[in-house]
């Protein structure tokens, strides 16, 4: 198992989308209640005094959407300037990105990760729950291109019947700009009768189509993540997939999720573990105590990475994607 170094933390349960694969149409949601959230200062006091120290340097924000976070700027410019920070980033659906890019840039973000399952706007609309959004996005995408935010990785699920016919025109996004599509497989969370009914596409089929089209050969840029990289001979940016269904990578699983709500959480792909942070830090439990328990969790991330996994798999989630942070 590589060293676990990279935690996720969820800024917000909600989002301003209702994506089908992560937030499906019908569900209701119990969010959060503000109150309940990691306040900024409780977010600082864990990295600095439980994280950090146990060797935590690389962080990405994540939601629900983190861009409807109020003082998300605030808390980016809190994470740049801790000196132990070596990688921060973000992953946002882009539809505020536009206006908040800038802030961000200038609080010290340097990375972004992008939703976009469509080039197509009315697809882009089915797959986001009847939204016209996909002209936002494509301005975010934009701007954020401008300031220099590299990598720029832009995310896509792809989903059998729906948007699979545009793998090409996606991965072709990374000829002749510096931009690094992630194709990812549609995950079983919160969504268990869609994942019946449509299923997903394995990332080996992908990988084969591309390089049918437009050729494949091993990337140049890695990342922090699991996904394995290519490039289009002489492409400016790379192509990526991330197999979490098809090709188990828990060997190279390096992250934990922290909840809006403070729950910590060694595997996306089940709840075995989990534990809350946020309890006892308000009832004044000393700091010592939480570093130990979160040590512990780190120590049985293998086990429960490889062991319980397929609990996971087989869909049976108390939270959807969206609540959880991905």
């Amino acid at each position: 198992m590589p060293t676990t170094d990279y935690l996720r933390i969820s800024l917000i349960d909600r989002c301003n989308l209702q994506c089908q694969y992560c937030m499906p149409a019908g569900l209701t949601m119990d969010y959060v209640q503000r109150q309940d959230w990691l306040t900024r200062q409780e977010l600082r006091q864990l990295l600095t005094e439980v994280f950090i120290p146990l060797g935590f340097d690389r962080f990405r924000l994540t939601g629900g959407e983190p861009l409807l976070r109020p003082d998300l700027v605030e808390i980016v410019a809190d994470m740049a300037e801790l000196p132990a920070t070596q990688d921060l980033a973000l992953t946002t659906n882009g539809i505020l990105l536009a206006a908040k890019a800038p802030a961000l840039w200038q609080a010290g973000l340097r990375r972004l990760n992008i939703s976009l399952d469509s080039l197509n706007p009315q697809v882009f609309q089915q797959l986001t729950g009847g939204q016209d959004r996909w002209h936002q996005v494509w301005q975010g995408i934009q701007v954020a291109h401008g300031l220099g935010f590299a990598p720029l990785k832009l995310n896509v699920v792809v989903i059998p019947g729906v948007n699979d016919q545009e793998v090409l025109e996606l991965a072709g996004l990374s000829r002749d700009r510096p931009w690094h599509i992630r194709f990812i497989e549609f995950m079983p969370i919160g969504n268990a009768h869609l994942f019946a009914d449509r299923g997903w596409v394995d990332s080996a089929s992908l990988r084969q189509h591309i390089r049918q089209h437009w050729g494949l050969e091993p990337g140049q840029v890695r990342g922090n993540g699991p996904a394995d990289v290519f490039q289009i001979p002489g492409a400016l940016g790379t192509v990526g997939f991330i197999s979490q269904m098809s090709e188990c990578f828990c060997d190279r699983c390096n992250r934990l999720r922290l909840s809006a709500d403070g729950w910590l959480r060694p595997c996306l792909l089940n709840e075995t573990g989990q534990i809350d942070l946020k309890t006892p830090l308000r009832q004044g439990k000393p700091l010592v105590y939480l570093r130990q328990r979160v040590a512990d969790l780190v120590a049985a991330k293998p086990a429960i990475n490889y062991k319980m996994r397929q609990s996971g798999v087989t869909g049976a989630y108390g939270r959807t994607m969206s609540q959880i942070g991905g």
